[in-house]
């Protein structure tokens, strides 16, 4: 397979979406890496668009659940339903059997909801009672979630937000970007985009899954992957900055992401190694949301992306 065989799939989605090439780049990074993805933002830029564009252009099938705090882990699972013509109970399958599942607004539904989905994303399966379902083998969570408006919602714990394997900050358009939407939302009126006649099958999705596995990553990127990782853990020994800003570090699954995630990154870029670039490229969105600040950054103003920023800057390259 050929980076140029996502060509379609970009297409589709910048026929709905203009501008957000972060958000675009981060989506075909987790489908190429067998991951989840985490959507902040503000209303009204795109988040939900993008994501059914996706799915639009991937054989397979979508659902968008909206997250509320009355949804019950049965509206995501499915429930047992009895059939009185067999005497028996079947069990009828939830929106989390669907290849693509758009979260909205995941941060509204309480912990016994986000319990659910936290097995499925990270197991693969679903449990209901005594038996276990094993999930699609396309299966993909996009989440988003406002960062502003918080009144009636509930934090995501962390073993959930380690589960993403990315997260990307969907930001305003440009003022020429804005122009764009302008015409492609009057051409909307009269000409809406098709679906491809052809998306990408599955098949060809798990053979370019493939390729990415092989890309070659040097052991010395690996222990530099394993360096940004530690650094998060034990700052004291690479920067006093760092020691000052840490409260808790990234897991493992950080190593795993950047690695993975480091390789579908090259394997876009029509590359069959992995480079420093590929792994500082993409760190920011495997890392800003498996670390967690101390009260006195937060008191001066220190986001996750400044540390993240000067981790790259005080960790050697290799």
């Amino acid at each position: 397979m050929n980076p140029k065989d996502l060509d379609p799939v970009r297409e589709h989605i910048a026929s709905y979406v203009i501008g957000q090439q972060r958000l675009i780049d981060s989506m075909l990074v987790c489908l190429l890496s067998n991951g989840h993805l985490l959507v902040e933002g503000m209303p009204g830029l795109a988040k939900t668009t993008a994501v059914k564009a996706l799915s639009e252009a991937i054989e397979g099938d979508y659902h968008r659940v909206q997250f509320t705090p009355d949804l019950l882990p049965s509206d995501l699972i499915g429930t047992d339903i009895y059939r009185h013509e067999k005497g028996e109970f079947e069990f009828r399958q939830g929106p989390l059997f669907h290849n693509i599942l758009l979260a909205d607004e995941v941060n509204r539904a309480p912990a016994k909801v986000q319990s659910a989905l936290l097995e499925a994303m990270g197991e693969y399966q679903i449990t209901v009672g005594q038996r276990t379902y094993p999930l699609p083998d396309l299966f993909m969570v996009l989440a988003t979630q406002n960062p502003i408006e918080q009144e009636g919602t509930y934090h995501l714990p962390e073993a959930q937000l380690d589960r993403f394997l990315m997260q990307v900050w969907v930001d305003y358009p440009s003022r020429s970007e804005e122009l764009a939407i302008l015409d492609l939302d009057s051409k909307k009126q009269t000409e809406k985009p098709q679906p491809p006649a052809n998306p990408l099958s599955q098949t060809s999705l798990f053979a370019m899954r493939r390729d990415v596995a092989r890309v070659f990553l040097d052991p010395k990127l690996n222990s530099y992957i394993v360096d940004l990782v530690q650094a998060t853990r034990n700052p004291t020994a690479y920067d006093d900055t760092l020691a000052r800003w840490c409260r808790f570090g990234a897991s493992p699954r950080a190593s795993i992401a950047l690695a993975r995630c480091a390789r579908a990154r090259a394997w876009l870029d029509g590359e069959e190694y992995v480079s420093p670039g590929h792994i500082q490229q993409i760190a920011p969105e495997i890392l800003r949301h498996r670390v967690l600040l101390t009260f006195e950054a937060e008191a001066e103003g220190i986001t996750n992306n400044d540390f993240v920023s000067r981790l790259l800057d005080m960790v050697a390259i290799p």
